[in-house]
């Protein structure tokens, strides 16, 4: 079915969705003007955190896709899928990228309820632990009702202060009632976690407000990615090689000859997942499927904190391991040929697990989202590659989303 799209002018827009101009940009400027004064330039000036891809990272397939889409005429829809937004670690840092990113949500489609949490600030951290907490906790009390989307302001760091001040229990069972979807990645995968391990709940591995929409060029791939998984309740992916993970891996380490899987997949970001090691918010799953992703880790770092989980057991009863991109990890100043390929070597050997390599999901663009606590099958495909087939988790009417409203200026 063709969704139906209107063109509307920005007062009428910024009124349907419910964004006022004193709330940030004033309604008698173009969107096109806001994003010249939003400038590379001074996204630059912006610290990069865990959950921040800098721009000269982005393909250049993809600066293009966002070069040619500037020439389309801009469409929105009236916003219709309720959203809140919870911020659990780092402050936004730019008013002008954070109002840039809700625009653009409400053009896609999501109503957020709850914009002005994006202002709060006490030290480095979205406000105070208890304010940060009461995003979900309120929903686990129900004085807020559930949404159907919850998606994360940003990562960086502070959500696993936040963890002994919400019940999970709760708040999952109240998500599995209205089919909420808990949305983003980074600092986010302590929440994740959390919600899995005690709440038995799935959530969706996905960008996040400030980072991704907020940016003067949103990576295309990432949007159309982020809304297919929460769009399609059959999502696949295939992964044709291990070079997102390191290139000097095949895309599936296994002892013998590797078979398909089916598994309830889980983990996140590899320093958060860690960080739990030991603790009741690590979800313990038996014949699991463990992804693992990060950015900026040297291979000591990163076998380090493989090792704490290896020896607290975590990889027991798991039936593999699943890398995304593990970028910037730099070389050894000891020795160079001492690099991700031979940690994770090293790993397979611990476990005798297989793993599979390249899954494009991580601190990079053109990178597919995807459920963390849903059913995952992955099986081997005739090009040397694998593919990942998700079953079980929430989704959103196609028809309530119009993707390109993600990237468009409005």
């Amino acid at each position: 079915m063709t969704k139906k799209l209107s063109v509307v002018n920005r007062r009428q827009f910024l009124r349907q969705a419910g964004i006022s101009a004193g709330a940030g940009l004033v309604a008698s400027h173009s969107m096109t003007q806001v994003l010249a004064a939003n400038s590379a330039e001074q996204d630059r000036r912006l610290q990069f955190t865990k959950d921040d891809l800098p721009t000269s990272w982005v393909s250049e397939e993809s600066a293009a896709q966002t070069t040619t889409s500037q020439a389309v005429e801009r469409t929105c829809i009236a916003p219709s899928i309720e959203t809140r937004l919870f911020a659990s670690s780092n402050v936004g840092g730019s008013n002008e990228r954070i109002q840039l990113a809700l625009q653009r949500l409400a053009c896609a489609g999501f109503k957020v309820d709850n914009p002005a949490i994006t202002s709060r600030q006490y030290l480095r951290f979205a406000g105070t632990d208890s304010q940060r907490a009461s995003d979900l906790q309120n929903i686990a009390t129900g004085a807020i009702e559930a949404p159907k989307l919850l998606l994360g302001v940003r990562g960086g760091y502070g959500a696993v202060r936040l963890l002994p001040m919400v019940d999970w229990s709760t708040l999952g069972r109240i998500m599995q009632e209205r089919g909420t979807i808990l949305a983003g990645f980074s600092d986010v995968t302590a929440i994740q976690c959390a919600l899995l391990a005690k709440g038995d709940m799935s959530s969706l591995a996905a960008p996040m407000l400030y980072s991704e929409f907020g940016k003067t060029n949103p990576d295309q791939v990432s949007c159309r990615q982020f809304s297919e998984a929460l769009t399609n309740p059959s999502l696949a992916i295939t992964v044709p090689d291990a070079s997102l993970t390191s290139t000097n891996l095949p895309s599936i380490l296994a002892s013998g000859e590797p078979k398909t899987i089916t598994g309830t997949i889980w983990g996140g970001n590899l320093s958060v997942v860690s960080a739990l090691a030991g603790s009741e918010y690590l979800p313990r799953i038996r014949g699991g499927i463990v992804f693992l992703e990060d950015v900026g880790e040297q291979a000591y770092r990163i076998e380090r904190m493989l090792y704490d989980l290896y020896l607290a057991g975590v990889f027991e009863g798991q039936q593999a391991i699943v890398f995304g991109a593990l970028s910037g990890s730099g070389e050894d100043s000891y020795d160079k040929r001492y690099d991700v390929a031979t940690v994770i070597r090293q790993l397979q050997q611990l476990t005798g697990l297989p793993i599979y390599s390249g899954m494009s999901f991580g601190h990079i663009g053109n990178k597919h989202s995807f459920p963390l606590g849903a059913r995952c099958q992955i099986s081997e495909n005739t090009t040397g590659g694998y593919q990942l087939a998700f079953t079980d988790y929430s989704t959103i009417k196609a028809a309530s989303v119009h993707t390109e409203g993600l990237w468009q200026s409005v």
